[in-house]
């Protein structure tokens, strides 16, 4: 599948928001390139647009995944908002991220990828997995002691952790407990409007 490569730092700038831990600190609070400077004001739909974009980029989703994610929402017998936020929230990278494993959505999906975490004793390395409640992810034995799960866990005890996931950082192991609700996930733009986008 295709996947964006270059610098985070410009999708970054591009959507306001941090992607990354690397970019806690935006230093050029405007879009990258030569016209990103231009104070050209957003149309209604420009936001939508950018809203859609940031939620995409900021879980690592391409276009036609999450037009998929949220078409399944909308026949959810839940409010589409709570229930696309629940479908993204229970993606393998993201779950391995929000337990503390990694450092970024990125770094996880790239443990997914090359085989370190189990669900349940059994491998699976498609990052779009959907976690259950009562599902167990833990990483194999030889990739607990890697450098960069090593490095994420020291950061991670510092940090609570979701009350949707319950965490033994000494087995590499955690519990996905159930679908976190609406208000229980940070994130930095307007759900409604990604709905009214693609309502139209």
């Amino acid at each position: 599948m295709a996947r964006y490569t270059g610098p985070i730092f410009k999708l970054s700038r591009r959507e306001g928001i941090s992607l990354s831990p690397k970019c806690t600190k935006i230093k050029r609070n405007y879009a990258p390139g030569q016209h990103g400077q231009s104070q050209r004001k957003l149309t209604q739909y420009g936001m939508q647009l950018r809203s859609k974009q940031a939620l995409k980029r900021m879980y690592g989703v391409l276009e036609k995944q999450f037009r998929g994610y949220f078409y399944k929402a909308a026949r959810s017998k839940e409010e589409t908002g709570p229930a696309l936020v629940k479908l993204l929230e229970s993606r393998l990278d993201n779950v391995v991220f929000k337990m503390g494993f990694s450092v970024s959505r990125r770094q996880s999906r790239q443990l997914v990828n090359h085989g370190h975490v189990k669900v349940n004793g059994v491998k699976v390395d498609k990052v779009s997995y959907l976690v259950k409640p009562g599902d167990v992810i833990e990483f194999k034995d030889k990739s607990k002691k890697i450098v960069p799960v090593e490095e994420a866990i020291e950061i991670s005890k510092n940090i609570s952790t979701p009350a949707w996931l319950e965490v033994n950082f000494d087995e590499v192991k955690g519990t996905f407990l159930r679908n976190p609700e609406r208000d229980e996930v940070e994130i930095p733009v307007d759900i409604q409007s990604i709905i009214e986008l693609y309502s139209k």
